[in-house]
Order: C-alpha cells, then sequence, then structure tokens
C-alpha cells in the first residue's frame, strides 16, 4: 500500500488508518447522505474491499449495492452501486458512496 506522500493530488483516507481511498479528482457529487450523515460520491475507490451485492432500497429508490471497507482497518466506508433499476438513476452505477464522517482530505 502506497502512503497519502506517494500521491501528487488531493485525496481522501480512512480516518482510522490513513489509507488512501479516493482521490480528489474522483469526487462527483458531495450532497449524498448515508448511516452516518454526509456522504460524496466517488466514480473510483482504491484500497477497498467490497462486500457482498444485495438490493436496498435508498431514498432515490431500489438499488443493487455492495458495501465497501477498507482494505487495511476494516472500517466499513459506504457502499458501492452495482445496479441502479431506476434509468433516471443509471449515472450512480459502478459509483461509491463514502461517509464523510470515515474518511480524511489530505494534500
Amino acid at each position: 500500500m502506497a502512503d497519502a506522500a506517494a500521491y501528487n493530488h488531493p485525496l481522501f483516507s480512512c480516518r482510522i488508518c490513513q489509507n488512501p481511498i479516493a482521490l480528489r479528482d474522483d469526487l462527483l457529487s458531495k450532497r449524498f447522505v448515508a448511516k452516518s450523515g454526509g456522504a460524496y460520491l466517488f466514480r473510483h475507490a482504491m484500497n477497498v474491499v467490497v462486500g457482498k451485492k444485495e438490493d436496498r432500497k435508498l431514498m432515490t429508490g431500489t438499488f443493487s449495492v455492495a458495501d465497501i471497507f477498507c482494505s487495511k482497518c476494516g472500517q466499513e466506508l459506504g457502499w458501492k452501486y452495482v445496479k441502479a433499476y431506476d434509468p433516471a438513476q443509471k449515472y450512480k452505477e459502478g459509483g461509491f458512496i463514502i461517509e464523510i464522517a470515515k474518511i480524511l482530505k489530505e494534500y
């Protein structure tokens, strides 16, 4: 695993172990809500373990999602959108919701 200093761009890391999780360049939206409150939608995440997928009823409809966890410390970070059943929500497919409370921004 690379440490945060190895990246030239701002990134988000796990609040517990500082494992790099997502690049600022992959941030799509800051207007999401998760279990602990605010969350960000990223187009890509790194150093995460993707759990078992399941259908889940969320605020904007039903989706097939998989919880994601930090690959270093195991902290639950949010989820990955696997499939959107509503055509208007297809843009979320493949994206990652990461809870703000679980990450730190680093430069």
